[in-house]
């Protein structure tokens, strides 16, 4: 079993990284979670991790994968958010599969959130969505943050980032039907939305929407009734 006690070791400054720097992240492929019910969720899933730090008890590892134990203070300084994990570790990001196929989908559009995108995500996941479609100015979904919200989730859900053309072009050649959220008179209610075939539903930004471009290219507009 490995030690490392410094923090300027080449694998903790790696962590440290992946967890603050979204390019860094995506240059690299893989990024950081945190604490022991996501690496039990990790395993379950039999997500692709690449490294393991932990202090405390010694974790089961997947064979090749390398773990080291370190100091609790140095975890500590590798998490990004304010609990003190007992565990960290790296996973690969999946491939992009840009495709599109007929089913049930829901898009994000400039949601600057990491914490409203990992719950969608959660809750897309437990409603058996086909995908979940990121464009715009989204924030990360593999940012500690949105991670985390996802609890585990962001291991089993498809997950796709694309351009809005790019997102407009594949929802046409695939014959989905796109429905945008808004608050205009003509909105159709949401208990509206065909209960069977292909669906693509877009969220927008929390504070303005959703584009006008993505609004307006809409085949059919709803909205949540509010009391």
């Amino acid at each position: 079993m490995e030690t490392l006690t410094s923090r300027r070791n080449p694998l903790v400054m790696h962590l440290k990284k992946l967890g603050a720097d979204r390019g860094y992240r995506y240059g690299c492929g893989e990024y950081l979670c945190q604490g022991h019910k996501l690496y039990e969720e990790a395993l379950k899933c039999s997500a692709p991790i690449t490294a393991v730090l932990f202090s405390g008890k010694e974790p089961e590892v997947p064979e090749g994968v390398r773990c080291a134990r370190v100091p609790k203070d140095i975890l500590e300084s590798i998490a990004p958010m304010d609990s003190a994990p007992d565990i960290v570790f790296s996973c690969r990001i999946p491939e992009q599969d840009r495709s599109i196929d007929p089913g049930r989908h829901i898009i994000l559009e400039n949601l600057q959130d990491p914490g409203n995108v990992g719950t969608i995500i959660r809750t897309a996941n437990a409603f058996m969505i086909d995908a979940v479609l990121l464009t715009g100015s989204c924030a990360d979904p593999y940012n500690p943050k949105a991670v985390r919200a996802t609890m585990g989730a962001i291991f089993r859900q498809k997950v796709i980032q694309l351009s809005r053309d790019e997102l407009l072009q594949r929802l046409s050649e695939a014959k989905i039907p796109l429905y945008a959220t808004g608050l205009d008179e003509g909105c159709i209610g949401l208990t509206e939305l065909p209960k069977q075939g292909p669906i693509a539903v877009a969220i927008g930004n929390e504070g303005q929407g959703l584009s006008t471009e993505l609004f307006e290219a809409a085949d059919k507009k709803i909205t949540i009734p509010m009391n």
